[in-house]
């Protein structure tokens, strides 16, 4: 019903707005970008959806206009490097009528604040590659600041010569300190900035008005976000945790997609034809003609050689380890749909001996919480999601490990689906609600888990940090709130607002995009195949509010765990309440759940036990010197271009962690590294989990060892 009301609505609005945009001022001495006809009718909708759909309910106005420019310069340039303060004072004229610029998909003045952005950007790649030969006296006690947020703008284009004469001055004073010889310096950091000054070449309008519509919809709400088609198929894709390829990961290296990595399992891993280091230098489609794709941007590149499944692409590979000049190898490879299984859901087993006894604990990390609705949809039977995935760890776990309790890990979890939240939730849970949502007209729905029994009815613990978000948040407060496990890290992020994601191209009606595609085609754009068509993107609109069963949102306050560690993350920075577009935290009536366990009368004495031990840890004291150290250096905004007192800073701080991880090191019985020594992945040590599996010990100790299980009456999954 949304959709209908939607299309209704949007294509009426855009076969009512014809006003025609104001004459896009020129920025002399840059090739100027200006915006397409797509882009002016999905700046007109997104304004639309905003003020019918948006949770705010909030009017694009002038004071909107007023916070999207200082928004938008604000991105462009945080630290002030490149505008000259006669610049801002020219875009004071913009400061009040961008809300009905928008309104009309007039992107004029935008576009034009960017254009004088590359200009300056462009002046100051210049400048640096004449400075770079320059002689430098490193001798000198300069000082470079190098956040200038809080600082007023520069006044004059000889100030601003300064500051980027300081910025090359610290980037090639580092190269000195590092031991090479000053030619060579100047020789990386010129491929440095020649980099630097291609990638600014290929900006198009497409990257222009994304960082348009991030400053507009960020203004009205954090997790408001527009995707243009590019940036939409990534979102789908990093949500369905697969895509249709080749299975290569490539990057871009001096102008030359290079393979970064071949994915386990995909064609290109199948046919031991490719490997990492590889370069592509040519892409065609089945039969078809050879594009050369040297000097492309990588998502221009990327977007060729990926496709459908079971279609046919050819590649023109200059094999690693061979001249760029050497001959090409054609190879052929049909496209299959890739599974990332890197980035999903995996587990580990650890044992850990507390009072003489040990415990067996399987640990499940689970990156995102990510479904592939495509495959969903279309009635695949394995199609891939995160609960889907860690019903198999547990019965895994459960079987064949035979362990005494599980802890999942949601660090850095920034959320993902909701009914994957629910789903998972459900593993854990017999029946009964998840959370409750709230939607624009007041309305509160309790969603539910439905299916009878559990995955796993044992111990229980969760891992979050201040970077778990918005589903991790949804599950980590559902455990919290039946009892049914131990929550250990820190406060969690607190994003409690509910996206939809809306296709732009089924918001308008499909005779207005055709007659866009010939507009397009009229105007020097190139229209894509018919079945690609005029693709307009994808928004993330807030439309609804998470709650808690307990009735209390999770925005702004997050879930605070029942066993705390000192964060790692600046808390005054990182979450939803460092946001001032964010929506504020309430309440709503509790649902009616029945808790599976009360665990008030365990926590003070599983917080008594942690404290003990982190008393006597060396780990922890470094761990608090650790965040003292960051709090300390977060605040510090300049650096000193002395070599010498650099390097003495340098070493001293060098000398200071070295001293620390061989400390460590030793209380492990490890052997004591050296400087520039690399540590082996097998010797890391994770000390947040570590202290929460002991955790899940004394846990074990003081509920009932006979049970096995805190889940009481409740039937195993099928």
């Amino acid at each position: 019903m949304l959709k209908k009301i939607l299309l209704v609505t949007f294509t009426a609005a855009v076969l009512a707005c014809h006003a025609a945009p104001k004459t896009q001022p020129l920025v002399q001495g840059v090739s100027n970008i200006v915006p397409d006809e797509k882009q002016a009718l999905v700046c007109k909708e997104i304004v639309g959806l905003i003020e019918n759909y948006n949770y705010k309910k909030i009017k694009i106005n002038d004071s909107i206009s007023s916070l999207v420019l200082d928004k938008y310069i604000k991105d462009l340039d945080p630290y002030k490097y490149y505008f000259l303060a006669s610049d801002i004072k020219e875009f004071e004229k913009f400061r009040y009528s961008l809300d009905d610029d928008f309104r009309n998909g007039d992107l004029s003045a935008p576009f034009y604040i960017f254009n004088v952005y590359l200009k300056r950007y462009n002046e100051f790649l210049t400048y640096a590659f004449t400075e770079i030969k320059a002689k430098q006296n490193y001798t000198q006690n300069e000082t470079y600041v190098f956040d200038r947020e809080k600082m007023p703008w520069t006044s004059s284009k000889s100030a601003l010569d300064d500051l980027w004469r300081k910025r090359v001055k610290y980037e090639l004073v580092n190269l000195k300190i590092a031991g090479t010889p000053e030619a060579k310096n100047v020789e990386t950091l010129t491929k440095r900035y020649e980099a630097l000054k291609s990638q600014s070449s290929k900006l198009n309008n497409q990257d222009v008005f994304q960082t348009i519509m991030d400053a507009f919809t960020e203004t009205i709400d954090p997790h408001t976000n527009y995707f243009n088609p590019t940036n939409a198929q990534q979102f789908n894709e990093d949500m369905a945790r697969s895509f249709e390829g080749i299975g290569a990961r490539l990057q871009l290296e001096n102008e030359v997609l290079k393979i970064a990595e071949v994915i386990p399992g995909g064609p290109a891993f199948k046919s031991k034809l490719l490997s990492a280091g590889d370069r592509i230098v040519a892409v065609a489609q089945g039969a078809g003609e050879f594009e050369d794709i040297i000097g492309w941007r990588i998502e221009s590149s990327v977007a060729k050689i990926k496709g459908p499944k079971g279609t046919k692409v050819r590649l023109k590979i200059i094999p690693a380890g061979m001249e760029m000049s050497a001959k090409p190898v054609i190879i052929e490879l049909v496209r299959e749909k890739i599974v990332m299984e890197d980035q999903s859901a995996k587990k580990k087993v650890q044992t850990i001996q507390s009072n003489g006894k040990p415990y067996k604990i399987g640990i499940i990390t689970v990156p995102a919480f990510y479904a592939d609705f495509k495959a969903a949809n279309a009635g695949d039977p394995n199609y891939k999601s995160t609960t889907r995935d860690v019903r198999l760890l547990i019965d895994t776990l459960k079987n064949r490990d035979k362990v005494d309790a599980i802890v999942m890990d949601l660090r850095a979890n920034g959320g993902g689906s909701l009914v994957e939240a629910i789903d998972l939730t459900g593993l854990f849970i017999n029946k009964g609600p998840v959370v409750q949502v709230k939607d624009l007209r007041n309305g509160v729905e309790v969603s539910e888990d439905n299916n009878p029994g559990v995955a796993w009815a044992g111990p229980f613990g969760v891992m979050v940090d201040r970077l778990s978000a918005s589903a991790s948040e949804i599950f980590a407060g559902a455990i919290q709130d039946y009892g049914r496990g131990i929550i250990m890290g820190t406060q969690t992020y607190g994003k409690g607002t509910v996206q939809s994601s809306i296709d732009m191209n089924k918001l308008v009606n499909p005779s207005i995009i055709q007659r866009l595609a010939a507009l397009v085609g009229k105007t020097g754009g190139v229209i894509k195949t018919e079945k690609e068509g005029i693709q307009l993107g994808q928004i993330n609109l807030t439309m609804a509010k998470f709650y808690r069963v307990t009735g209390s949102s999770t925005q702004h306050k997050g879930v605070m765990p029942d066993i705390e560690f000192p964060s790692l993350y600046p808390m005054d920075k990182i979450g939803e309440d460092t946001e001032p577009s964010a929506l504020p935290w309430d309440e709503v009536k509790a649902s009616n759940f029945t808790p599976v366990a009360n665990l008030a009368a365990v926590k003070p004495g599983l917080i008594a036990l942690h404290k003990q031990r982190m008393a006597k840890s060396l780990d922890y004291k470094i761990m608090e010197q650790d965040i003292a150290e960051l709090n300390k250096s977060d605040k510090e905004v300049s650096v000193s271009l002395n070599e010498v007192k650099l390097k003495q800073e340098r070493d001293s701080l060098e000398a200071k962690n070295l001293a620390k991880i061989n400390s460590l090191r030793a209380s492990r019985g490890l052997p004591a590294v050296k400087k520039g020594d690399k540590i082996k992945k097998e010797e890391s040590f994770d000390f947040v989990q570590d202290e929460s599996l002991r955790i899940m010990a004394d846990f074990m100790q003081v509920t009932d060892p006979a049970a096995k299980g805190l889940v009481k009456n409740q039937t195993p999954l099928n």
